[in-house]
């Protein structure tokens, strides 16, 4: 019997973006199929955050194409959203609101309502462990909260896909393992794309890596494989080595 080829979720083609002079993103291409969880590595500035603000719909592309569960985002925004839930690095939080007011008002601008808004919001407090704090004002909760009232938000809707940046700045140890525990029990029914610079942030809870340095791809392959000698910090800093001429696993650098 011949196996069934796996649903292309998240998909950037030669994805370029310029400010002027300045090159931000240059040709950037992966394909990510249903269910993995892949991790978005590269120094700061490499250009992380401005390939994931294309992924999600929240900046154009000066060339190239992006697309989520087969959608082309510039041309099928609403349809796509639907799609996706998106956690940027500094989520769409409003501190004079409690978790419980912000999903609601998150709910009705998705079109949320009834028994529908009733099962998700009781599913992604349960998800994101939230029950202690529904009624307290953002503005007083721990990074760590605040943290988990951005990915609620983001899972309200039961997107097929999540996008998330630097999900885990700020969270002290603890809260950084119960993060990861979630992230894997999310990729049951979700593909999720995660950008990080921590390299064992990476090598924790993704079983492919993509890295970027001064907005191209350099490398495309499995965790293990972005290792030298039992170390990733090595490797990754052969691939993000400024001067390095040309990269096997990805091209020019």
């Amino acid at each position: 019997m011949a196996q069934v080829q796996a649903k292309t979720m998240i998909e950037a083609e030669n994805l370029s973006k310029y400010y002027g002079s300045f090159v931000a993103i240059k040709d950037i291409s992966f394909s990510i199929p249903t269910g993995q969880i892949v991790a978005f590595l590269g120094p700061n500035g490499a250009g992380k955050t401005t390939t994931m603000k294309i992924l999600s719909g929240f900046l154009a592309a000066s060339e190239g194409r992006a697309s989520i569960a087969g959608l082309d985002v510039s041309r099928r925004r609403l349809e796509a959203a639907r799609k996706l839930g998106y956690l940027p690095e500094n989520g769409p939080l409003y501190d004079n609101m409690t978790p419980q007011e912000l999903l609601r008002f998150f709910g009705e601008a998705r079109d949320l309502r009834g028994a529908r808004f009733k099962t998700r919001f009781e599913t992604v407090i349960e998800q994101c462990a939230l029950q202690a704090v529904l009624e307290k004002p953002i503005g007083k909760l721990s990074r760590g909260y605040r943290q988990r009232v951005g990915l609620a938000q983001a899972l309200l809707h039961d997107p097929e896909v999540l996008i998330m940046d630097e999900p885990t700045a700020g969270l002290d140890p603890n809260q950084i393992r119960e993060f990861r525990t979630n992230i894997v029990e999310l990729s049951r029914n979700k593909t999720i794309m995660i950008s990080t610079h921590i390299l064992q942030e990476a090598a924790a809870v993704a079983n492919r890596i993509l890295l970027v340095h001064e907005g191209r791809l350099v490398f495309d392959g499995l965790p293990d494989e972005l290792r030298h000698n039992g170390s990733m910090e090595e490797k990754f800093y052969d691939l993000t080595n400024y001067g390095r001429a040309v990269g096997t696993e990805g091209g020019q650098v």
